[in-house]
């Protein structure tokens, strides 16, 4: 069996207890950065577990091999630095082959920082477009551009070095818009947890004072 096993996205009172049995039962672990997740293991008190790296540029081979080896009866675990895999990580890969070999595949659900700034956010979620991180460079201004008519509201990841450029750039596609509001979420569940709602007229204002540290989610209402 692959189980699909969120993590916290922070606080670590937030991994849920079948998350818990479901790592301490498990042959191996799949993960994105076997440092981060071994990391996790110790705080939980868990005794080494063999952790398979899994990133972007993971081989057609090495998926092959985790495939043969869950065919072959073994409990292997997906996990994603935090928060739930598949999720702006390289996770979907092993999930998408083993579905087609077959093979048994459990949701152990869990925290999602979009989902969890979606929930303090107050714009209407009933729809919502989740964006991922937005491109660097080819095809950036586009999709910023998209929000500007977009009638749900979106969500998306931001880098703390690419934060202000983006800020920057959505005040400027969505200047004709300035009282649409968007809220700012940065280091959800953790010590220094910082949710922001302000404008897109008045963004910029509040930009600094926030401190361009750890990882921000950007939520901007419906037009």
């Amino acid at each position: 069996m692959l189980s699909i096993v969120s993590t916290p996205i922070g606080n670590l009172g937030d991994i849920t207890v079948r998350a818990k049995e479901t790592l301490a039962k498990c042959n191996a672990i799949v993960c994105e950065d076997t440092r981060v997740t071994g990391k996790l293991l110790s705080l939980l008190g868990y005794p080494k577990k063999e952790l398979i790296s899994m990133h972007s540029r993971t081989s057609k081979r090495k998926v092959e091999g985790m495939i043969k080896r869950l065919k072959l009866g073994e409990n292997m675990v997906l996990v994603s630095d935090a928060g739930t895999p598949g999720i702006s990580d390289p996770g979907y890969a092993l999930v998408s082959r083993a579905r087609k070999e077959g093979i048994t595949i459990e949701a152990v659900p869990g925290p999602s920082a979009f989902l969890a700034a979606l929930s303090v956010s107050g714009l209407p979620i009933n729809q919502f477009v989740y964006m991922g991180f937005l491109p660097t460079k080819k095809g950036r201004r586009k999709v910023l551009e998209s929000i500007c008519e977009e009638k749900r509201t979106v969500v998306f990841y931001e880098s703390p070095h690419r934060f202000i450029k983006t800020i920057k750039e959505l005040s400027e596609v969505l200047g004709s818009q300035p009282s649409r509001f968007l809220v700012i979420c940065r280091e959800l569940t953790k010590m220094h947890e910082e949710v922001v709602g302000t404008t897109i007229g008045g963004v910029m204002v509040e930009v600094e004072r926030i401190k361009l540290k750890g990882e921000f989610c950007i939520v901007v209402g419906p037009n």
